[in-house]
């Protein structure tokens, strides 16, 4: 009989909300992050393209059970859209497939706006992850196939102009889980009678994080390594207080549930799948789905039945 594989890293939880630069990937940040806290697992919430920067959840340990509820959570993006051209991939990354020499003026713009607020039918990218027949959509439209993607529901609560110019507009917008803000300026464009791609994008919030939650990939670097830098000789700092500074309590991503807080004796048999009395003039007697959290720290997630937590997901402390 093998035994138990071990694990690599340390057992550190929490999320990291990176300000993802231009040019780096999405798997690429969780590694660099996951590597720079020498942490056992990680994995991020809402993938952002090589081409946009900004805010990209990253969870560690534990804060990866949390993952749904921050992918579910309303995304702010500011994005500028340039008119003229559609290109293979809704962005610069691809090449010109239609131009036209039309430019719309901002009343142009203004106009068809309201047809993409609210709950609307949108078509994803040809170059998406969406996965047609097993296969990501991205990977056939880079063998030249032509695949058929189907509309979907999404939800975008906001649409504002920024600014605007001959050329380009530069939008804000709130929007739900989904949404494609290529697929946006792809349809306006064409809607507008002028083309468009999105020639800059920008993640600037992932409810329930802000931008005051931002940290840098330098800034971690610092932390870890000090004004040195990483050492030639590959013997890496053992002290890793400076760099979980910045992480945030696993918790902070269950803003959306229910919290109730719970003692120690009732902590230890929720992590042991027993259910526990809720306690508390405001503690509620039924709910759905809500978290249960013991001097701050994040317990369990779970239904409150008739006045009994009953865990579903538990968390080590």
């Amino acid at each position: 009989m093998s035994r138990p594989r071990k694990k690599k890293g340390r057992p550190v939880s929490g999320w990291v909300i990176l300000d993802k630069p231009v040019g780096m990937g999405s798997t690429e940040a969780v590694s660099k992050i996951k590597w720079l806290f020498q942490a056992e697992k990680a994995g991020h919430a809402g993938t952002l393209d090589p081409l946009a920067s900004g805010m990209l959840p990253i969870a560690l340990g534990e804060a990866t059970k949390t993952v749904p509820y921050v992918q579910d959570g309303a995304k702010v993006y500011r994005f500028t859209v340039a008119w003229g051209e559609e290109r293979s991939t809704d962005d610069l990354e691809g090449p010109v497939t239609k131009s036209s020499d039309r430019r719309p003026l901002e009343q142009d713009v203004r106009a068809v706006m309201p047809k993409y607020t609210g709950v609307i039918m949108q078509t994803p990218p040809q170059f998406s992850a969406i996965k047609i027949a097993g296969e990501r959509a991205y990977d056939l439209a880079r063998e030249g196939e032509t695949v058929e993607i189907p509309a979907r529901e999404v939800e975008i609560g906001r649409l504002d102009i920024v600014e605007h110019s001959a050329d380009r507009t530069v939008f804000e917008i709130e929007c739900g889980k989904g949404t494609y803000v290529r697929s946006l300026a792809r349809d306006m464009g064409r809607d507008l009678g002028c083309y468009g791609h999105i020639a800059e994008l920008r993640r600037t919030e992932v409810d329930p994080f802000t931008p005051d939650d931002f940290v840098t990939v330098k800034e971690l670097e610092l932390a870890r390594f000090g004004e040195a830098g990483q050492p030639d000789s590959g013997d890496l700092p053992m002290d890793f207080a400076a760099v979980d500074d910045f992480l945030i309590d696993t918790v902070a991503a269950l803003d959306c549930l229910p919290q109730v807080a719970v003692g120690d004796d009732a902590a230890t048999k929720l992590r042991l799948g027993n259910a526990v009395i809720v306690r508390g003039r405001d503690a509620p007697l039924e709910a759905e789905e809500a978290c249960a959290t013991a001097r701050g720290r994040l317990v369990a997630i779970g239904a409150i039945e008739h006045g009994m937590f009953k865990p579903k997901r538990v968390f080590v402390g």
